[in-house]
């Protein structure tokens, strides 16, 4: 370690910043079984909870629905959509140690030759849903991350987007 005067910042020898984060970030969404998923139409917002898959380079959020349900709906006339995933706990320590993500981008229907992994990687989270997703009028689709907002301790805001990077 270099000689540091009085008032001299010590190099920084962790991990950098986005390696980090997208550590946290592999954590919440293995810890966590759903999120919320928010879409829109004609202006009316609308939210519900899905369970969800991450890809192992974060660029994708995973769920399924049917197609007749009004999430479908929205997200064919309208694919931006974003997913809300925490860890709160409904307890006075959340306002210090909740995490908070809100993933926004586009979602598309996973078809033919991609489906099996993508399917493979959403079942082996939840297996209990098999005989959902095998069902004839059940969509895979996917959120393909543009940014992912991280809000902690309540009020402490960045930003990381698989494509893009981190940004405080």
């Amino acid at each position: 370690m270099p000689n540091l005067k009085p008032g001299d910042e010590a190099p920084f020898t962790g991990p950098d910043p986005e390696t980090e984060l997208r550590k946290r970030l592999t954590d919440l969404f293995t810890s966590q079984k759903l999120a919320v998923l928010a879409t829109q139409r004609e202006g009316q917002p609308y939210s519900s909870l899905v369970a969800f898959a991450a890809t192992p380079d974060l660029r994708g959020l995973v769920f399924a629905t049917f197609r007749s349900t009004r999430k479908f709906e929205n997200l064919t006339a309208d694919p931006r959509a974003a997913l809300l995933i925490d860890n709160r706990s409904n307890q006075t320590a959340d306002f210090r140690e909740a995490l908070a993500v809100t993933a926004v981008g586009e979602v598309v229907e996973i078809v033919d030759d991609l489906r099996t992994d993508y399917l493979n990687l959403y079942l082996g989270k939840h297996p209990q849903l098999q005989e959902f997703v095998a069902a004839p009028d059940c969509a895979l689709l996917q959120l393909e991350v543009e940014t992912y907002i991280v809000v902690e301790q309540f009020q402490k805001v960045l930003s990381w987007g698989p494509k893009t990077g981190y940004r405080s």
